[in-house]
């Protein structure tokens, strides 16, 4: 089971990471001013997650493969890390859509 890992950042911001059952990060947040604002995130992320039309997947500049998952309202919650191909990126999309919906809170 995958679980989100939540802490603080050098800035002092709220952020979580998902990590799947093998301790891999695969969605990684933005930083929020508070827990309450941090943790309606995570929601989001639950809820969000299982629609495939919610994964924006895109190239850096370097050509890694990576994705973002955004809310109904566009707003991106969640970045995955960059792959080194894209069957990579979408077996990750595949993970978050797994993991997301029943993972713990636990903090780092």
């Amino acid at each position: 089971m995958g679980k989100f890992e939540v802490y603080k950042n050098k800035s002092e911001e709220y952020r979580f990471r998902l990590k799947a059952s093998n301790g891999q990060n695969i969605l990684a947040s933005e930083g929020y001013k508070t827990k309450a604002s941090r943790d309606n995130g995570i929601e989001s992320v639950r809820k969000n997650s299982q629609a495939e039309k919610r994964y924006t997947k895109g190239v850096s500049t370097s050509g890694k493969p990576y994705f973002n998952l955004t809310a109904t309202n566009g707003q991106v919650i969640g970045k995955s890390e960059m792959y080194e191909s894209e069957s990579a990126r979408d077996n990750g999309i595949q993970s978050v859509m797994k993991n997301a919906p029943d993972a713990e809170v636990v903090d780092s």
